[in-house]
């Protein structure tokens, strides 16, 4: 299913498919991918939902703004794309990344939503070695350019058996986080590095919640997922079996299949 473009404010980019009179779901990819993360899914809910996904501002298409982006100016672009397209209480699906601005968005106006999805993804903020990890990536773009860096950290986001029997698709993700824009890069990681705690916020969501997380997660492992949901009153936590932190790449069958569940029950 063939995805339409449109942007809106300075060049962002968002992306569409599927029945614009059905139920909205809004896609937010993870770091330091962009939204073909989710061409799977926009393939396979396009046909009975009005699917949207867009590239993270500084990721993709989407201009860096010269590198002044916090969680708080993502959660300002999502919160814009959802009145200049006038949705109406979509489903919001955010993995890794996008998962720190869909629990911010939830924080700051959670009736604007039916649903969510939290994908290989927490809400606690970054400790000190936290930030500090972030520094030395910064520091490594600095030193060697975005391609040393996105190797480096690209391989930790997927499991062995993937990288090994999924070469090409492996392949592909790779060649496309090497192109990122540094500055884009460098400003997700201070974005990420800057951002609040959303735990407190945990058990005061109304709304049903999907936890999905890969079995094989190096970066987020299922027990701190867990965790999470065990605080979110209305929430269902499932492993995607042979997958790791990207687990809508790796696993699509299976993580379509779980979010098709949960959407015929909200």
């Amino acid at each position: 299913m063939c995805k339409k473009m449109n942007t809106i404010n300075n060049n962002f980019r968002i992306f569409q498919t599927g029945l614009e009179n059905k139920q909205s779901i809004i896609f937010i990819h993870g770091f330091p991918f962009d939204h073909r993360m989710w061409d799977r899914q926009m393939d396979y809910f396009g046909r009975d939902y009005h699917c949207i996904c867009y590239d993270i501002r500084g990721l993709g298409q989407s201009p860096s703004d010269e590198g002044q982006m916090t969680i708080e100016s993502f959660v300002d672009d999502l919160f814009d794309l959802i009145e200049k397209l006038n949705l109406i209480h979509p489903v919001l699906c955010g993995l890794s990344m996008g998962g720190y601005i869909s629990l911010r968005a939830i924080e700051r106006d959670e009736d604007k939503f039916c649903g969510l999805i939290l994908c290989d993804t927490k809400a606690e903020a970054d400790n000190n070695e936290g930030k500090l990890n972030r520094a030395k990536g910064i520091k490594e773009i600095n030193l060697n350019g975005v391609e040393n860096f996105a190797g480096n950290f690209v391989l930790k986001c997927f499991s062995d058996n993937f990288i090994k029997y999924h070469r090409n698709d492996y392949e592909e993700v790779l060649n496309r986080a090497k192109s990122s824009d540094p500055t884009g890069v460098k400003a997700c990681l201070l974005a990420m590095a800057a951002r609040t705690d959303t735990t407190d916020y945990l058990p005061k969501i109304k709304i049903p919640v999907l936890l999905l997380c890969g079995e094989l997660d190096r970066l987020t492992p299922p027990d701190i997922m867990m965790t999470m949901g065990d605080k979110i009153n209305n929430s269902t936590f499932v492993l995607i079996p042979e997958a790791g932190h990207v687990s809508s790449v790796e696993n699509p069958k299976h993580f379509n299949y779980e979010i098709e569940r949960f959407l015929k029950e909200i």
